[in-house]
């Protein structure tokens, strides 16, 4: 069964808000790398989120990126400050994932958490907005 642009939207959004809980629970639990990853996918699915209702995606997490920031922070939908986080964030999701021997510490565990949550926060409004509208 397929849904509309707003039915992906809000899954894409669920996806988000689980992999934000998940971030925590990892972060709690003292697995530092295994939550920057969750709260990484949980900022990717937001963006996701918002792409699905322009009918945009990509296969690649840069495509997605790059779409978010032509169309949204740099028409000023959404402030600059959001975009060099996002980037930070995917550079430390990667070296988290693929580099040998890398610490992630708890403080930048918690600091990706903080930051993830905080874009779900600033980005739902704009989400339940367009929703509406459809």
């Amino acid at each position: 069964m397929e849904g509309s642009i707003v039915d992906l939207s809000k899954y894409r959004y669920q996806s988000a808000e689980e992999d934000l809980t998940a971030s925590k629970t990892l972060l709690n639990a003292g697995q530092y790398k295994a939550s920057v990853n969750r709260s990484y996918y949980a900022l990717f699915h937001t963006l996701r989120a918002v792409t699905a209702l322009d009918g945009f995606d990509s296969s690649k997490h840069s495509g997605i990126i790059a779409f978010f920031n032509r169309t949204y922070v740099k028409e000023g939908v959404f402030d600059k400050s959001l975009s060099k986080f996002i980037d930070l964030s995917f550079r430390l999701r990667e070296k988290a994932d693929y580099q040998d021997f890398v610490v992630i510490t708890k403080e930048q565990a918690e600091e990706q958490y903080n930051k993830a949550e905080q874009l779900m926060l600033v980005v739902k409004p704009y989400l339940e907005k367009q929703w509406e509208k459809e």
